[in-house]
């Protein structure tokens, strides 16, 4: 005789006891690796599932990859908390998951105040089969024609409002930081009367445009 099928239940919500924070489908979380010398693996829980009894809880889940994980690998303008949306779908143990954590829109990511352990950012959907991205192209600023890696100072220029990072114009970070005015070579090229300058003190109220994430 044919064994019975098990049924299986979905749950809208359920605690994970072991961190005490409550999870549903939607929320991201960060999942215990089975090889402990790598970081916890992101998620974004699409089902909860248990069995009759409300035990054996399953999460369906679909995977982020980082971009160490990809088949590129991680490039420079890759941030330190990117993280690519995948299509790789799975069926873990509600009991591997380690916290509840934050994939922020790139753009909201760029917004923070501070970024916390818990806090990642995702601007690719990536094919695990293929290595493709969506999109496949994004803006690039600087000489270096790279795009923006929130991790790094980049300095604006008043004249074209393009972004460059320090080491592309020949300049330590520190004196990017002082920059009262800047002009990129090709501004001050066009009209000799835009120069660069330094504030001639350390709190001077107008200081060039910078950017780049507290961590």
């Amino acid at each position: 005789m044919a064994k019975t099928r098990a049924t299986r239940r979905t749950l809208d919500s359920y605690t994970v006891k072991s961190i005490s924070k409550t999870i549903k489908a939607g929320d991201c979380v960060l999942m215990r690796s089975s090889d402990s010398s790598k970081p916890s693996y992101v998620a974004r829980v699409e089902k909860i599932e248990s069995d009759s009894r409300g035990g054996n809880v399953k999460v369906h889940v679909r995977w982020y990859y980082r971009p160490e994980e990809s088949i590129g690998g991680r490039r420079q303008f890759h941030g330190s908390k990117e993280v690519f949306l995948s299509d790789h779908y799975d069926i873990q143990s509600a009991d591997t998951i380690e916290a509840k954590c934050t994939v922020h829109s790139f753009k909201s990511y760029t917004k923070l105040d501070a970024v916390g352990n818990e806090d990642f950012f995702c601007r690719f959907e990536y094919n695990s089969s293929t290595g493709a991205f969506n999109p496949d192209r994004v803006a690039v600023y600087c000489k270096c024609e790279m795009p923006y890696n929130p991790d790094d100072l980049m300095v604006q220029c008043e004249g074209c409002s393009d972004w460059f990072h320090p080491t592309c114009i020949e300049m330590t970070a520190e004196d990017a930081k002082k920059l009262e005015h800047f002009f990129c070579q090709n501004c001050s090229s066009e009209d000799p009367k835009l120069q660069s300058s330094h504030a001639t003190s350390r709190h001077s109220d107008t200081k060039v445009e910078t950017k780049r994430r507290r961590r």
